[in-house]
């Protein structure tokens, strides 16, 4: 599992590597173009449940904490997804791969 490590009190929320690669690179992305915006993404049942928003800023600190060695190769369909959802006013909304993929097909 890999951790994001947010804000002044070090919150973590731990993903899967791949999912947080991905993520990690849309927000390196939004951020660089100087763009705030909310992060969501759903909790899984067997980790409590619920749903969690952040709100995004070049001025909060983060940090993204991998177990593996070695960065995936990247899904650029994935990423357009983040990016794409990301334009809404309810913000990015973390998916899965397989869900990128059957998005990119619909379009």
């Amino acid at each position: 599992m890999a951790t994001l490590i947010y804000g002044y009190l070090n919150r973590e929320y731990e993903f899967d590597d791949r999912t947080l690669s991905h993520v990690k690179m849309a927000i390196v992305t939004k951020l660089r173009r100087h763009e705030s915006f909310l992060l969501n993404w759903q909790v899984p049942a067997d980790r409590g449940g619920g749903r969690i928003s952040l709100w995004i800023s070049r001025e909060v600190p983060m940090a993204f904490v991998f177990n593996s060695n070695r960065p995936p190769k990247l899904n650029e369909r994935w990423m357009e997804a983040l990016l794409r959802s990301s334009q809404r006013t309810g913000g990015m909304v973390v998916v899965s791969e397989a869900e990128a993929e059957q998005g990119a097909r619909e379009h």
